[in-house]
């Protein structure tokens, strides 16, 4: 747990830093009484993120959650949060019908074989205004690449980032529009921009530390956009990668077998094969064997064993 003594005490505010399954938590002081979260981690987690958010709120009432986008990590402890305070959620507006109706956001957590309860937006975050978080007015940007829907929110007296994954300290998450045929590097390349005009002294991301030399990270980011964008191959393996070991993370344990049958089915999972130039099964397989040598996972007998 990350809570910072000077900086984000003034503001209000404690940050829960969690791990590459759950995505970090912000909590905001909004009264004596009352209190605020963005992102809720992975439903594998959703107990501790309860018991987390329970002792950062000091007896207050949690009466709002927000969600920077709607990725299992990032959402996954909606449901149990509203079912034990009742608090409203409020989502990015892009994504507010598809959460409303449910079958389509289902659908997107299948096709990477993620798992998410159901829950129920009452409110919306709409880029170009602002919403009163703690003690200060966070400004709403729409931060499409990482995936379409998605905003960051900016705190311009003290000059605060929350990031979610379109800055980490060494780079971003997985631009999926690109991986299901849709433009997406262009939209990185431009939220990397507006950060940069922005110009934080702060920045919360969605995973990892806080981190302030924001200059030298965005730097780092778009020479990994550029490579990125000149060998599409690399970046869809990449993602092939990442996701398989997000869910080792959630599974710790499985045989190959077994792990090439819970994504058989995951649509977006086939269509990063095919971006890969690999079938299916081989791709399975070789993105598990560089995860290996990267020491990531481990094989012992027939189960496959996260590190």
């Amino acid at each position: 747990m990350f809570s910072p003594q000077n900086l984000f005490e003034r503001a209000h505010l404690r940050v829960i830093e969690r791990n590459w399954l759950s995505a970090n938590q912000i909590v905001f002081y909004d009264s004596e009484y009352e209190a605020s979260v963005v992102d809720t981690g992975y439903i594998k987690h959703q107990e501790m993120t309860l018991a987390l958010i329970r002792e950062a709120l000091g007896g207050r009432k949690l009466t709002r959650i927000l969600n920077t986008h709607l990725h299992a990590d990032h959402c996954g402890g909606n449901a149990l949060l509203i079912k034990t305070y009742g608090a409203d959620l409020l989502l990015p507006s892009a994504s507010f019908d598809a959460a409303k109706e449910w079958i389509p956001l289902a659908a997107d957590f299948a096709s990477v074989a993620q798992r998410c309860e159901r829950f129920t937006p009452t409110a919306t975050l709409q880029p170009g205004f602002s919403i009163s978080l703690g003690t200060r007015r966070w400004e709403i940007h729409a931060a499409p690449g990482h995936d379409p829907s998605s905003i960051i929110l900016f705190e311009p007296v003290e000059k605060i980032l929350i990031s979610a994954d379109a800055l980490w300290e060494n780079g971003f998450g997985i631009i999926f529009p690109e991986l299901d045929g849709q433009s997406g590097f262009s939209e990185q390349q431009a939220i990397l921009d507006l950060i940069e005009q922005l110009s934080p002294h702060v920045v919360i991301p969605g995973h990892g530390k806080i981190f302030t030399d924001v200059e030298a990270a965005i730097g780092r980011a778009r020479t990994r956009l550029a490579a990125l964008r000149a060998e599409p191959i690399k970046h869809a393996r990449h993602s092939l990668k990442a996701l398989i070991q997000f869910l080792m993370l959630e599974l710790e344990s499985t045989s190959r077998d077994a792990l090439a049958l819970r994504l058989r089915d995951a649509k977006l999972i086939g269509n990063i094969c095919a971006l890969s130039q690999i079938p299916q099964s081989q791709a399975i397989d070789w993105a598990i064997d560089s995860l290996i040598a990267g020491g990531h996972l481990t094989e012992l007998d027939d189960r496959i064993v996260l590190t």
